[in-house]
C-alpha cells in the first residue's frame, strides 16, 4: 500500500467514526431527558382519579345520610353525616389535594352545619377552622349572598360580636343578622 492511500484509508476511517459519533448523538438528543415523564404523569394522574372517584363515592354515601338526617330530624344521624364527610377528606390524600376545590368545600361545608345540626359544636368549630385553613381562605355563598364562613363564625360564636357594629361589616343574611340583634338586645335588657 502507498503512502497516499494508507492516508485515504486512516482519513476514511475517522470521517467514518466521525459519522458514527455524530448520528449516535443525534440519536441521544432526540430522546426526552426524562423518559419516565410521560409514563409517570399518566400514573399520577391514574391515582389522582382513582382517589377522586373513592372520595365522591364515600361522599354521596355521607349525602344520602344527610337526607336521612333530614327527614328523621335525627341530630345522630347530622353527626354520622358529618363523620363521614370529614372522613373522606381525611382519606384523599395528597395525591388529589388541589381536585375539585368547590366540590369538596361544599361537602366539608355541610360536615360543619352538620354537626351543628347534631349538636357538637366544638367539632364544628373545629372544622371551621379546618375549612378556612385547607381551602386557603376559600369561602362559600348562600342563595342570598351571605358569606358561609362569616354566617358560621357567628353563628358558633367564633367572631366578636361587639366588635361588628350590629353586624353591619359582616356578609350574612338580613334574617340572621336581625335576630341575633334580637337575641343581643333581649341579653342587655
Amino acid at each position: 500500500m502507498t503512502k497516499i492511500s494508507k492516508h485515504k484509508h486512516r482519513l476514511a476511517g475517522i470521517v467514518a467514526i466521525g459519522c458514527t459519533v455524530l448520528v449516535l448523538g443525534a440519536c441521544n438528543m432526540s430522546l426526552p431527558k426524562n423518559t419516565e415523564g410521560g409514563i409517570g404523569f399518566r400514573e399520577d394522574r391514574f391515582e389522582e382519579i382513582t382517589a377522586m372517584r373513592e372520595y365522591r363515592d364515600c361522599r354521596d354515601e355521607a349525602l344520602i345520610l344527610d337526607e336521612k338526617a333530614r327527614q328523621a330530624g335525627s341530630p345522630a344521624r347530622y353527626l354520622a353525616s358529618a363523620r363521614m364527610i370529614e372522613g373522606c377528606e381525611a382519606a384523599l390524600g395528597p395525591e388529589a389535594a388541589r381536585l375539585a376545590l368547590q366540590e369538596r368545600m361544599h361537602a366539608y361545608a355541610l360536615s360543619i352545619q352538620n354537626y351543628l345540626k347534631g349538636g357538637n359544636v366544638s367539632k364544628a368549630r373545629e372544622n371551621l377552622a379546618n375549612f378556612t385553613a385547607a381551602f386557603s381562605g376559600g369561602d362559600l355563598y348562600y342563595a342570598d349572598g351571605a358569606s358561609f364562613t362569616d354566617t358560621m363564625a357567628l353563628i358558633l360564636g367564633e367572631a366578636d360580636d361587639a366588635a361588628l357594629g350590629e353586624f353591619s361589616t359582616v356578609n350574612v343574611s338580613p334574617e340572621l343578622k336581625s335576630e341575633l340583634r334580637r337575641v343581643r338586645y333581649w341579653q342587655r335588657n
